[in-house]
C-alpha cells in the first residue's frame, strides 16, 4: 500500500529530454520512493494509498537543487554587494567575527529560506564547526556538504592587502584537511544516504600544491568528488599567475585536476576556450548567476559549458553578496543574463534552466540515479506549487503551454505549498515540520547584530567602501 497518492496535478516529471509534462497527473509514494507516476485516471485504479491528496490547481515537480552555497553567511546578509573586491572589502571584516553560534544561526536561516522556496537539496560549503551537519540532518533535508580546506592564515583574508600574494601556512592547511577528513568519515552517506559529502580545497590559489593534490587523492580513495572554486574572478587569476606563472584552467590541466571528479565552481574569469577545456574533461560546473552578477558584474560561461557537453548545477552561493538562497531567482537570472549577454532571446530557455535546477543539477552532483526527476524507483523528493497565485496565472494548456515559462520568469518561491524529501513532508501547507522557524528567525537577528557590533568596534571597518554609501545617506 502506498503512503501517499497525489492526484489531479500538473506534473513536471523532468524525465526524458524535456520537462516530462503530464496533464491531470498523479504520483504515488511508498517507503520514501516513487511507486508510480502517470495519469490520475490510471493510478486511481491501480494504487491504494493510506492518504490521497487532491493536488488540483497544483504543479508537482522534483525538489530544487542548490548545488553551491555558503549558508552560514546568511547571518551577515547584505554586507558585501555594490562594491569592488567584495570578499576582502566587504565580507572579510564580518567573517572575522563569525562565532560558531553565528555560523549555525546563519545556516539554519538559509535552510528555512531554501525549504520555503522549494529547495530539497542543499550543497553547502563551509568550515565543519560542531553542529553543522546536524542542522541539515535535523531539518530532514537532503545535503551535499563540503568541508572547506585552505592554508590561509587563521584570520583568512582580513588584513591582507588587495593584490598581495597570499601567505600559506602549511600547518593550517594540514589542520583543515584533518578536520574535513574527520567530518567526511563521520557523515558520508549518513541518514540513509540523505547526507553526502565532498572534499573542498577552497581554490587552487588558497592552498599549497602538495596539499591541493593530497585532497584530490584522499577524495579519490573514498570515491568522492572535489568541490573547488575555479577561475573565481580576477583576484584568483592574479594569484595563480604570480605563484605559478599560468592561469587556473591550464594549471589544473597540467597537474591532472581536470576530470569527472571535479565540481568547478563559478568559472567567472574563464575564457570560452578554457570553459570548453574544463567541460570536455568531464568536470562539472556549479553556476551562481545571482551572486556573480551582483559581486562581479559578470555572466559566468554556463552556456558555453553546456554547449561543450558539460553538466551544470545551479547554486545560490552566499547571502552576504547575493542576498538570497532561492533557486527560482537563479533559474530566472541564468536565463535572463545569458539572453542579454548573447543578444539572443532563445538562449537558455525556461525549460532548460528548469532542468538545470532539477535533473541536470542532480547529474552534476552525481546523484541523478536517485533524485532530480519523478520516476519510478527514485527517492520521493518533490514539491507542490499553487498555480492559482496571481503572478503565475493564467495556466494555459494550448496552443502554447504556459506553465514552465510562467514558473521560471514569474515564480518567487512563495508558490511552494508542500515539500517532501525521502517521502516525508518537511513542509506542509507552508508550515515547516522539522524546525522551529520563529526561533530561527529571532536567533539569526540576534547573532547578526552581535557580529555587526564587533565589526563596528574594529578599526578595520573604517576602510569598508560601503561606509561611504552610509555617510551619503544611501543605505
Amino acid at each position: 500500500m502506498a503512503d501517499y497518492l497525489f492526484e489531479n496535478a500538473h506534473l513536471l516529471t523532468m524525465s526524458g529530454d524535456g520537462v516530462g509534462y503530464v496533464r491531470n497527473g498523479a504520483i504515488a509514494v511508498e517507503n520514501g520512493r516513487i511507486k508510480a507516476v502517470g495519469a490520475t485516471s490510471d493510478l486511481k485504479q491501480s494504487v491504494v494509498a493510506k492518504e490521497t491528496i487532491d493536488a488540483r490547481n497544483m504543479c508537482i515537480m522534483p525538489g530544487l537543487i542548490d548545488g553551491h552555497m555558503h549558508a552560514s553567511y546568511a547571518v551577515v546578509r547584505g554586507v558585501a554587494q555594490d562594491i569592488w573586491n567584495w570578499m576582502q572589502a566587504g565580507l572579510a571584516p564580518y567573517h572575522k567575527y563569525m562565532t560558531p553560534a553565528a555560523f549555525l544561526a546563519g545556516t539554519r536561516c538559509a535552510v528555512v529560506e531554501g525549504i520555503k522556496a522549494g529547495t530539497t537539496l542543499f550543497g553547502d560549503y563551509a568550515w565543519p564547526v560542531d553542529g553543522w551537519g546536524d542542522v541539515f540532518a535535523s531539518a530532514g533535508v537532503r545535503a551535499v556538504l563540503t568541508a572547506r580546506i585552505n592554508s590561509l592564515p587563521a584570520q583568512g583574508m582580513a588584513g591582507l592587502k588587495i593584490g598581495d600574494l597570499y601567505p600559506f601556512d602549511e600547518a593550517r592547511g594540514k589542520e583543515t584537511i584533518d578536520q574535513a577528513t574527520a567530518f567526511i568519515d563521520n557523515w558520508n552517506r549518513a541518514y540513509d544516504g540523505r547526507i553526502n559529502v565532498m572534499y573542498g580545497p577552497q581554490g587552487p590559489d588558497m592552498i599549497g600544491l602538495d596539499q591541493f593534490m593530497e585532497c584530490k587523492k584522499m577524495a579519490a580513495d573514498r570515491g568522492l568528488m572535489v568541490h573547488v572554486h575555479t577561475a573565481q574572478g580576477d583576484r584568483e587569476i592574479d594569484q595563480m599567475v604570480k605563484r605559478y606563472g599560468e592561469r587556473t584552467p591550464a594549471f589544473l590541466q597540467e597537474i591532472g585536476y581536470l576530470d569527472e571528479q571535479l565540481l568547478a565552481v563559478h568559472l567567472t574569469e574563464a575564457t570560452d576556450e578554457e570553459t570548453e577545456l574544463i567541460a570536455k574533461s568531464g568536470a562539472k560546473m556549479a553556476l551562481c548567476s545571482g551572486s556573480i552578477g551582483i559581486i562581479d558584474g559578470i555572466v559566468p560561461p554556463a552556456h558555453v559549458f553546456r554547449q561543450a557537453g558539460g553538466s551544470v548545477c545551479l547554486g545560490s552561493d552566499q547571502a552576504a553578496g547575493n542576498n538570497c538562497h532561492n533557486i527560482w531567482n537563479e533559474m530566472k537570472l541564468t536565463s535572463l543574463f545569458n539572453k542579454i549577454k548573447y543578444k539572443d532571446p532563445t538562449t537558455l530557455p525556461a525549460w532548460e534552466v528548469l532542468r538545470m535546477g532539477t535533473i541536470e543539477g542532480a547529474k552534476a552532483l552525481g546523484l541523478d540515479d536517485e533524485i532530480g526527476s519523478l520516476e519510478v524507483g527514485k527517492k520521493a523528493d518533490l514539491i507542490c506549487l499553487d498555480v492559482t497565485e496571481a503572478n503565475v496565472l493564467p495556466i494555459l494548456d494550448g496552443p502554447i503551454r504556459t506553465l514552465v515559462p510562467n514558473l521560471i520568469f514569474a515564480a518567487t518561491g512563495r508558490e511552494v505549498v508542500h515539500s517532501m524529501i525521502d517521502g516525508k513532508f518537511v513542509m506542509r501547507d507552508r508550515i515547516i515540520n522539522t524546525l522551529d522557524e520563529q526561533a530561527i528567525r529571532e536567533n539569526v537577528q540576534i547573532q547578526g547584530e552581535i557580529v555587526a557590533n564587533n565589526v563596528a568596534a574594529d578599526p578595520v571597518q573604517r576602510s569598508m567602501k560601503l561606509l561611504e554609501a552610509m555617510e551619503a545617506g544611501n543605505l
